[in-house]
């Protein structure tokens, strides 16, 4: 099935329930452009390679090409949040326990951004829309484990090569820049730091954007009464509305993600800013292209922490790491348990 954007737009407007679902999942989208996707411009501002608004308009304009490129050569990470839960065969009640679900992972985004804490956006939404299909199905049977494999997949793959790659890369390059000018250098990687912020940004559209559009277009089809979809097109329209939905966000509250990822965390020099950002997008690019979703914040701080362990130990700043690490273990329990319960004060009061 495909949606116009006229038509659209005069559902919109003739549908209460659409008009909800939209406004939701617009806040869930905002909401991901001021927590998550500042991950991914993080280390070029911190680094001075570029300033705070050239950083953000960059990362407008490439989130948009990546959610547009990689969608069209696979949509393979919208099909897997589309298909990971099953909210049942009554389309009203779905739609309740979708917005609950939404309403969960805005509040527990907004409140880990209050503390500046970069917890994974991709993962409350994972973790929201499962509590809340788990509490309409009265149990497990609302997930479907298959797809939820993708996830734990996603964990390991995120940890494991982010660092890896972060730490094995580092090395490579002070191995072959040990007796270069210093100052050549540096004005050398400050330049591909932009590349590579660009691409990390290209990279953040084309996996955060495609889950985004994945459950948008879950909502939309249970409000016009459609629960077995299995195949659907993402529209052009969806693409640009999801890109600049993120960008506002990313202007709106940014700089303090930024700030404890790219200065607090490790203090990094460009040609580390530069590899930890090489490190992330090439872990979210194997990621987009074998369907598994992976959290952006995830891959770009394991990636940090693993540039910064390969000087020394001590040059992570384990506090921050394990706050970090704290907000992602309590992600999953608790904005799961904030859709779950939810679910069920908003069916008392909507079903």
């Amino acid at each position: 099935m495909s949606l116009t954007f006229i038509n659209f737009i005069s559902q919109l407007f003739s549908n209460p329930a659409l008009l909800v679902i939209t406004v939701l999942i617009m806040g869930v989208i905002l909401v991901n452009g001021w927590t998550d996707a500042p991950n991914a411009i993080a280390t070029c501002v911190s680094t001075r390679s570029i300033s705070p608004k050239k950083a953000i308009l960059m990362a407008a304009v490439f989130n948009f090409l990546g959610v547009f490129v990689m969608t069209l050569l696979s949509s393979t990470v919208a099909e897997t949040i589309f298909n990971m839960v099953d909210f049942g065969d009554n389309s009203s009640n779905a739609l309740i326990a979708l917005c609950a679900g939404l309403v969960a992972i805005v509040t527990w985004a907004v409140l880990a951004w209050l503390f500046g804490i970069p917890t994974s956006e991709s993962h409350a939404l994972i973790a929201g829309i499962s509590g809340a299909a788990i509490a309409i199905q009265h149990g497990i049977a609302g997930i479907n484990l298959s797809e939820w494999k993708k996830v734990l997949y996603g964990l390991v793959i995120s940890t494991v090569l982010g660092f890896f790659l972060g730490f094995i890369i580092t090395k490579i390059i002070e191995r072959i820049c040990k007796y270069m000018d210093r100052r050549k250098t540096i004005s050398f990687f400050k330049s591909t730091q932009i590349f590579s912020g660009a691409s990390m940004a290209f990279m953040h559209g084309a996996q955060d954007g495609q889950k985004f559009m994945g459950i948008f277009l879950l909502g939309v089809f249970l409000a016009n009464d459609i629960t077995n979809l299995e195949v659907f097109t993402i529209p052009i329209w969806l693409m640009v509305l999801c890109s600049l939905t993120m960008t506002i966000g990313t202007s709106i509250g940014g700089y303090k993600i930024i700030k404890t990822v790219g200065m607090k965390m490790v203090k990094l020099e460009p040609y580390e800013g530069t590899v930890a950002d090489i490190a992330g997008a090439g872990c979210l690019l194997f990621s987009s292209l074998t369907g598994v979703p992976v959290s952006t914040t995830h891959t770009k701080t394991t990636a940090i922490m693993g540039v910064g362990a390969a000087k020394r130990l001590s040059n992570v700043n384990w506090g921050i790491v394990k706050n970090m690490i704290l907000a992602w273990v309590l992600t999953f329990p608790g904005c799961g348990l904030l859709g779950y319960i939810a679910t069920f004060v908003f069916m008392k009061i909507f079903a």
